[in-house]
């Protein structure tokens, strides 16, 4: 009876809003970093080494375990899966879908979603503090210290680090006043300010469903809980929906 209440709700809606995080990338093979038995419950000091402090501080030692935390090497292996086609299907029958997305894996716009907010960067990119010289994914993996041609300074990954100011929320608000409905797909929603844009868009009084393999401290805000295998959930979701 829920699949069949949020597959009506999507296909009423002009406008949908879908947030992800790392639960969307899992099938993709793509570590989630945060649920129970994420990699960054194996070792807390891991929050540590990805700030904006240990890059300033250790820029060799922070490029080694950046790479290795984020399995840089594997990064253009990786290939979108049943859910990131899922979102940009819903393009062709919904006149509008916005997606926000915690994952920097780049998979939403891999799979072919025209409207992309990277709340937290992307791993493809990367930028020089000091001039503002941008680098592609092939600069960064051809060096083991990735540094700027022009003024030799250590470049910085295009992601949000422990330590840096989020520049995309204002951006996620805006797209969220636009919306009839949010989805909220494979987060934990442990992480500030992302875990605030529920709670917005239920002021703005949009109807909300969540579907995550395990329940969050937020599954109050929502009107529709869904608990199971996103994949699965996604799977039979779909075929509910009209076309």
């Amino acid at each position: 009876m829920q699949l069949k209440n949020v597959a009506k709700q999507i296909e009423n809606a002009e406008h949908i809003v879908v947030l992800t995080g790392a639960g969307v990338s899992t099938a993709s093979g793509i570590p989630d970093f945060r649920s129970s038995e994420g990699v960054w419950t194996e070792d807390r000091s891991r929050e540590e080494y990805m700030s904006n402090h240990y890059f300033s501080a250790n820029p060799e030692d922070f490029w080694k375990k950046y790479k290795d935390i984020f399995r840089i090497k594997l990064l253009q292996q990786y290939e979108p899966n049943e859910v990131h086609k899922f979102i940009q299907e819903l393009e062709a029958v919904k006149k509008k879908v916005s997606v926000i997305t915690q994952n920097v894996d780049g998979l939403h716009e891999k799979a072919g979603s025209s409207s992309i907010i990277e709340y937290h960067g992307s791993l493809d990119k990367a930028d020089c503090p000091s001039c503002g010289r941008s680098y592609d994914i092939e600069y960064v993996l051809q060096h083991e210290v990735p540094s700027c041609i022009d003024c030799s300074s250590p470049i910085k990954p295009n992601v949000v680090l422990f330590g840096d100011l989020i520049t995309e929320h204002d951006a996620a608000e805006a797209a969220i006043d636009r919306a009839e409905l949010l989805l909220v797909l494979g987060t934990s929603l442990q992480v500030t300010p992302f875990n605030f844009l529920p709670e917005y868009a239920v002021s703005r009084d949009i109807y909300s469903v969540l579907i995550n393999n395990e329940p969050t401290i937020k599954d109050y805000l929502f009107d529709e809980v869904i608990l199971g295998d996103l994949s699965a959930v996604v799977k039979d979701l779909k075929s509910r929906i009209a076309r």
